[in-house]
């Protein structure tokens, strides 16, 4: 049942998120084509079996059964309907193809622009709404680097201050996980040990190598801050809280939230010393714990303490959890910075290009080799699990997810491949040069093979799908 009720959640984001970028692309071309007087003779969203449909002057309104995509019939263009029977008659005034070449390109390439358009709203929204939270890069001394991790790979190690990506200063350390930096070629981080400064570069396949460790680069700055408390357990006993920073156990000092969750596993079930720092200076001592001393700071208890086993995870635990996003934003002093609308605006669409620099450049290095195809393009189950995450984490993360979606479906569909928006537009820049249309034969020709190469391109992507799940 649950396995049954997991997969209706899946079914139900992916195919809101579809549904709301098919109708605006579809609205795209509809309206430019109601712009320029042609006739619609059709505007449907999702493919048969029809649910239901109306119809309202010359146009019917159609809801189909399969949310896989959309269409808008326009008279006078042959489209992926194959339609022909027009084509022996004089244009209608209506038509599609009684109108200027200019009007005609704006219609097909309606789609493309409604849908660049939506994600610049939706960012411009989403700088509105919730403004934008970051770390001061100053703010972070140093590092977590975990072994065995893409970032260690190249050379970095924890304790490392980093000072650059990409040969500029880091300010925000969000930065660091910029996807055009992380584009760049070569990418480079550049940090302080020990008073020397020193640069590593990443591989030139690193998005391939990001994919294959679940999109990790292996750098954290989460200290050892106690988010929460297990009630009944072993932390629980010894007198820990929320808001306690862990110092050390036995003798290895602990600098990050990852170094914690390392030793604890190592050391398994052995009973191990746990001192931390409370930072109240007037703290009274746990019944569990004893005072270490007493600093400007807080005070230092340390206990001793028996971590248990839980076998569904095969992991040890001390009964303590991560810090909280209010506990991390207290200890690096995050900053906010507020939009009004006309910042809002801007800012939405200079993401809107960022993102569309960061796709077409991956898809460049997916199609000159630098990078695996298979390993980093993503199908409809691939949407569906990215799309369903993004919604459980809130609304803010499932639009953001669906404004980089409404992006990538404008850039695949304005590809020059026929049955795409491209390839229509490949055929007017054809007229446009050549002063005459392409035959209708050799239109319907290239359609029937570019819908062959995109069914053909839709099975490769679900069974890709299904091999990486």
């Amino acid at each position: 049942m649950e396995s049954v009720l997991n997969l209706l959640t899946y079914v139900f984001w992916v195919v809101l998120a579809i549904m709301i970028l098919v109708f605006t692309h579809e609205m795209g071309h509809f309206l430019f084509a109601r712009l320029f007087g042609m006739r619609v003779e059709k505007f449907s969203i999702g493919f048969p079996p029809k649910i239901f449909s109306w119809r309202r002057g010359e146009t019917e309104y159609v809801i189909g059964a399969t949310p896989l995509g959309g269409y808008v019939k326009i008279a006078g263009l042959i489209d992926e309907n194959l339609d022909t029977e027009f084509v022996n008659r004089p244009p209608e005034p209506w038509e599609f193809r009684a109108k200027p070449l200019w009007q005609r390109m704006l219609v097909i390439s309606g789609g493309v622009l409604f849908n660049i358009l939506l994600a610049a709203l939706i960012f411009a929204g989403l700088k509105l709404a919730y403004g934008e939270l970051y770390i001061p890069a100053e703010n972070v001394q140093a590092v977590y680097v975990a072994e065995g991790s893409l970032a260690y790979e190249m050379g970095l190690r924890t304790g490392d201050r980093i000072v650059a990506v990409n040969g500029r200063p880091l300010k925000r350390y969000g930065d660091l996980r910029n996807l055009e930096a992380l584009l760049a070629d070569p990418f480079t981080i550049t940090v302080v040990r020990n008073g020397d400064t020193l640069t590593f570069a990443g591989p030139p396949d690193l998005m391939t190598q990001l994919s294959r460790r679940g999109g990790v680069l292996g750098i954290s700055v989460d200290p050892p801050l106690v988010g929460g408390v297990l009630e009944g357990s072993p932390a629980a006993k010894a007198g820990l809280r929320p808001g306690d920073r862990i110092l050390a156990i036995d003798s290895v000092a602990i600098g990050f939230w990852n170094e914690l969750v390392e030793v604890v596993q190592q050391r398994g079930d052995r009973p191990m010393r746990v001192r931390w720092l409370r930072p109240d200076t007037s703290a009274a001592v746990p019944e569990g714990a004893v005072l270490v001393a007493r600093r400007p700071d807080g005070v230092v208890y340390e206990a001793t303490i028996q971590p248990y086993y839980d076998p569904e995870t095969n992991r040890y635990y001390l009964g303590i959890a991560a810090p909280t996003p209010q506990l991390l934003m207290e200890y690096f002093g995050v900053q906010r910075v507020r939009y009004g609308i006309g910042a809002a605006l801007l800012a939405g669409v200079e993401e809107t290009w960022t993102h569309t620099r960061v796709i077409l450049t991956s898809l460049r290095r997916m199609v000159t080799g630098q990078e695996s195809f298979r390993e980093n393009v993503g199908g409809p189950i691939m949407i569906a699990k990215v799309t369903k995450e993004a919604a459980e984490a809130g609304g803010r993360a499932f639009w953001n997810i669906v404004a980089v979606l409404s992006i990538t479906l404008a850039i695949v569909n304005i590809l020059p491949i026929p049955a795409l928006d491209g390839g229509h537009l490949l055929f007017l820049l054809y007229e446009a040069v050549a002063r005459r249309e392409p035959s209708v034969r050799v239109r319907l020709a290239l359609q029937q093979v570019g819908m062959i190469l995109l069914l053909a391109f839709m099975a490769f992507v679900i069974l890709n799908d299904l091999l990486r799940l």
